[in-house]
């Protein structure tokens, strides 16, 4: 038995199925022990969509998605993609491979220090020195991965570490999923929290990303049912509460002055459920603003921007189901004025959609509107970095978990494909529509053919401006010149027919929705290049 069947080995323990990647010759005795295991190799097209796959489906499942990657220059593809992951608390393993360690007859040839270079955006990075650190290092990365917060581990393969004999007495450990418990908060904590409440008269709460986890979702769903308290989401923890639209106050699109901060202004009180200011914070919860306790796996970053004033640390779920069974009295909770500013700016973002309708192309509110009315509740949407974003953050209402994909951490672009690519791979019986832009889509083009190969029904959504549109906007918004982001024409067309997929133009706004509800119907790959453009009034509302 090589190293390399003893590390493959070690992954099938810790149940992984799939690993997405670029192999190169550092990496041969591995790939050779992956096609000998029950391992499904995604191979992508490049190595930044073999991360962003791997993150989502830590993003989806919760559990660790594995990366693979030869040496530099491979390696260093990885990196943006690798910081997206470790921001946005997607547990991740990336496996990179290496020149041989004891003897190279290349010299330095395409080497640098990629466990150095790792180290700014990973939770813990290491080469393997010897078969027999590879059971304990591979038992460490996982546990760190999926450690509270989650993020990005990279492990270095050298080829001659991974050609290595393994003595055939060797008698592994049967490593496994263990299950490990997560300590509860401090028995001071709860009554403490409760205080707090009994002690407030309008308090709402915050749900961050983190908090998008099943047990999670059922003990604060139950605590907003019980005492009908109201609640606002970070762009990337959309969804976690579903079923209770009417406590829904919005999505925190921008860092200050949305419709939203008028209704957090009258509480006095916010609980932030699992947010981490490395999603863009919005200014309600820093120092000198509303009181914030932090209730989360860890203790609070404490910063300008977020700065609670108590942190209840422990099991977020075992904190929930406590406060489910213990009896606040709310009779000094007035939500009235919040729920009145909420239903006006409800109103407001309906009536909106009219200052789109002299203009024949499609805008943002539009967008959200017919993305929203043509969606299921189950059906998933990824969205591409760039100002319609805002809109969609705050316009398109998330009624399920997990059914609206975007980076508000690192907040890069490209991850829009290969999220798409991945859910729906693990859901195949939903529809997947991804929106990206013109910039955008040529920037992670090449894993189109990824999906094809995969047989993958989906939806592209192209907003087409022909520049990058988000700049230009601000450029003109601050009264710069015009110049130095438009593109040329690309014809889409020869794209999608290069790749086999199916394309559809539309210019007129009206034709948007019936064609997007056709297609959802079918099968295989459709392209919708869409004309589309921002207001020209330099408003965000």
């Amino acid at each position: 038995m090589k190293a390399s069947d003893l590390f493959v080995k070690i992954l099938e323990q810790k149940w992984v199925d799939t690993i997405y990647g670029v192999p190169g010759e550092e990496n041969l005795d591995l790939l050779d022990s992956i096609g000998h295991s029950k391992i499904r190799l995604i191979l992508t097209r490049n190595e930044q969509t073999a991360v962003f796959m791997a993150a989502t489906y830590g993003r989806l499942t919760g559990k660790t998605g594995v990366a693979l990657a030869t040496l530099w220059p491979w390696a260093t593809n990885m990196m943006t993609w690798v910081a997206y992951a470790q921001l946005g608390g997607m547990p991740v393993i990336v496996i990179t491979g290496q020149k041989p360690q004891n003897h190279s007859k290349q010299g330095a040839f395409q080497i640098i220090d990629v466990v150095g270079m790792m180290k700014p955006v990973t939770k813990f990075t290491t080469s393997i020195v010897s078969w027999e650190r590879i059971p304990y290092i591979l038992e460490n990365a996982f546990r760190i991965a999926e450690d509270e917060k989650p993020g990005a581990v990279h492990i270095e393969l050298a080829e001659d570490i991974a050609a290595e004999q393994v003595p055939e007495k060797y008698s592994f450990p049967d490593l496994g999923t263990r299950k490990i418990r997560r300590p509860v908060p401090d028995y001071k904590a709860i009554p403490e929290l409760i205080s707090e409440l009994e002690n407030s008269k309008a308090p709402i709460i915050l749900i961050g990303s983190g908090a998008n986890r099943k047990r999670i979702t059922t003990y604060l769903t139950k605590f907003i049912e019980k005492y009908n308290i109201p609640y606002f989401t970070s762009q990337m923890g959309k969804g976690v509460v579903f079923g209770r639209q009417e406590n829904y106050l919005g999505t925190a699109a921008l860092t200050a002055g949305d419709y939203i901060h008028d209704a957090i202004a009258e509480s006095d009180l916010i609980l932030s459920v699992w947010y981490d200011n490395a999603e863009k914070p919005t200014d309600i919860l820093g120092i000198n603003w509303k009181p914030v306790i932090n209730i989360n796996f860890v203790k609070s970053n404490f910063d300008y921007v977020y700065s609670p004033y108590l942190d209840i640390i422990g099991d977020i779920g075992n904190t929930f189901w406590q406060l489910c069974e213990s009896e606040i009295d709310n009779s000094n909770w007035d939500f009235k004025k919040i729920y009145e500013i909420n239903e006006v700016n409800q109103k407001k973002i309906k009536d909106n959609i009219s200052l789109e309708d002299d203009i024949p192309y499609m805008m943002p509110r539009r967008l959200a509107k017919d993305l929203r009315e043509s969606l299921a509740d189950d059906d998933i949407l990824t969205l591409d970095n760039g100002l319609y974003k805002v809109w969609l953050a705050r316009n398109y209402p998330a009624r399920k978990p997990n059914t609206i994909l975007l980076d508000n951490a690192l907040a890069t672009m490209w991850a829009w494909y290969a999220s798409a690519i991945e859910a729906k791979r693990l859901h195949p019986d939903k529809k997947v529509v991804c929106v990206t832009w013109d910039g955008g889509l040529v920037m992670n083009l090449w894993d189109l053919e990824t999906a094809v190969r995969m047989k993958l029904d989906l939806v592209i959504v192209i907003l087409n401006n022909s520049s990058y549109g988000m700049i230009k906007w601000k450029q003109q918004g601050w009264w710069f010149d015009d110049y130095g982001l438009d593109f040329g024409e690309m014809n889409f067309i020869k794209l999608a027919e290069s790749f086999g997929a199916s394309w559809y133009k539309i210019s007129k706004k009206e034709d948007f929705k019936p064609k997007l509800q056709e297609v959802m119907k079918k099968s295989w790959i459709h392209i919708i290049d869409l004309d589309f453009d921002y207001p020209a009034d330099g408003k965000i509302l």
